[in-house]
């Protein structure tokens, strides 16, 4: 038995199986559609805990309704709990099963703010200026603790070897909960990851994303009657808008796959008052976590000099950091061939027409409702987003996918989104998510060839002397982030 997990796997494994991009040629399993039907079993578990995430709507490292709700259904399902795992009160593991190999799956359930909507295909939120799953998080929760359960299940019906976990994440929108764990060491003996994440179309492909790194930036000034003795204050504002400035001078000399975005989150309180504090919150990217950290330094330059201008006084927080996504081909072409015997779905009648009041609220080009049929092709895709699953990918071979749980065309952090996902056509994606999931879980337990053609191409594509380095330091979770 070869053991794969915590850099057990050398360099000279005799397989030196090529990486494609498309489908891989690794066998098909019969196990397929047996795991499906315990998948489909569990479909109204899935449905009424997808329903109750939606409803929770709860924010990063806020998500206390939703982990009690997750791990009691675990529970339930013979799963071992550890709650509050890396000092986070939200974050959770669930472990089923023994011995190797182990199969992590991951679990977020964050809300977004200000995006609280009814399930209805109009603008019509559920509580003015409340959170809501622009992101889809309760069905990627309620999916991936779906898939879980049924391998746990398969693994012991079919007195196999190995164990299968759920990692409960949470803070994924700007919280950087998966970090911490990585930092921690919790995904150090997983010998394979997998995720997904819903969106409006079916694809399963190699793909990498951008490092992040953000920071909250406070000005300190004297506050001054900004007619009667404007002299005699230093604006706070000044500082922030000083610093923006030479930002935005600085996009000129920036790689040109960088991204740097702004909001003033404070910018004063009365305007005849001279700000005595000012604060701005900064995200800079770029598929290169070196590059990001070299650029955030600029920012922070930038900020300095703001202060010589302005005679202000600054402090600055870094917020969150995430790696980008290490690809991995060989896991790929596995979900992608999983996905593609599952197939899409077709939508009936009455989802149809949501979708289609849906659609016209949304803009430019947009593909058939028929798309959620389709799975799309296995091409490597590099996205401009983040995701703390980036720094994941680095400790173990990961993998993820997307499935249409909104209507084709909309995009995420959007009314629309949400809508969508809150009803009958999230749960759809959802449940085509949790079977590829748990398929794919099944034949990474069979096949100890694709195991070691994952972590092969893993430590090839890592390099031999990467040390890991969290971007965000040795801060703890900012567990109030989001108050």
């Amino acid at each position: 038995m070869v053991t794969f997990g915590g850099n057990n796997v050398g360099r000279n494994e005799t397989i030196r199986a090529a990486f494609v991009a498309g489908i891989l040629a690794i066998g098909a399993v019969a196990s397929g559609e047996a795991i499906d039907e315990r998948v489909d079993a569990h479909r109204d578990d899935a449905v009424a805990l997808a329903r109750d995430l939606f409803d929770y709507a709860e924010l990063g490292y806020l998500e206390n309704q939703s982990v009690d709700r997750l791990t009691t259904l675990l529970a339930s399902n013979g799963f071992a709990i550890e709650r509050e795992i890396a000092d986070i009160p939200t974050a959770f593991l669930a472990e089923a099963g023994s011995g190797k190999p182990v199969i992590g799956i991951l679990a977020e359930f964050d809300a977004l703010p200000g995006l609280s909507q009814s399930p209805i295909p109009t603008r019509s939120p559920v509580v003015a200026d409340a959170p809501g799953h622009a992101c889809g998080h309760h069905l990627f929760g309620s999916a991936s603790t779906t898939a879980a359960i049924a391998v746990a299940e398969w693994l012991e019906a079919n007195g196999r070897e190995g164990t299968v976990r759920v990692y409960g994440t949470p803070a994924e929108e700007g919280g950087s909960g998966k970090v911490y764990l990585t930092r921690e060491g919790y995904f150090a003996d997983v010998d394979i990851m997998l995720h997904w994440h819903p969106s409006s179309s079916n694809r399963a492909a190699p793909e990498s994303s951008t490092s992040n790194k953000s920071g909250r930036f406070r000005f300190h000034g004297i506050a001054a009657h900004a007619a009667a003795a404007p002299h005699r204050g230093r604006s706070a504002l000044d500082g922030v808008e000083a610093m923006n400035y030479m930002v935005n001078l600085m996009r000129e000399h920036v790689p040109s796959d960088s991204r740097i975005h702004y909001v003033i989150t404070d910018g004063g309180r009365a305007p005849n008052i001279v700000p005595e504090f000012a604060e701005v919150y900064y995200y800079v990217r770029n598929p290169d976590a070196e590059i990001v950290a070299a650029l955030f330094e600029r920012v922070v330059a930038a900020a300095r000099g703001a202060v010589l201008g302005t005679e202000t006084r600054m402090t600055y927080e870094v917020m969150h950091g995430n790696f980008p996504l290490l690809r991995n081909d060989t896991l790929a072409g596995l979900l992608h061939e999983e996905m593609t015997r599952i197939g899409g779905y077709k939508m009936n009648a009455q989802q149809i027409e949501f979708a289609t009041t849906i659609r016209e609220t949304l803009f430019g080009n947009l593909p058939p409702l028929s798309d959620t049929e389709v799975i799309q092709p296995s091409v490597f895709t590099q996205k401009m987003g983040s995701t703390d699953v980036g720094d994941v990918s680095w400790t173990v071979p990961t993998a993820g996918f997307g499935t249409a749980t909104w209507v084709p065309g909309t995009p995420a952090h959007s009314w629309q989104a949400v809508a969508a996902g809150g009803m009958s056509i999230g749960h759809e994606g959802m449940m085509m998510a949790a079977r590829v999931l748990a398929a794919s879980a099944a034949r990474l337990f069979e096949d100890e060839e694709l195991l070691r053609r994952a972590w092969q191409e893993f430590e090839e594509r890592r390099g031999a002397n990467f040390e890991y380095e969290p971007l965000l330091g040795d801060r703890d979770p900012p567990l109030d982030y989001r108050l």
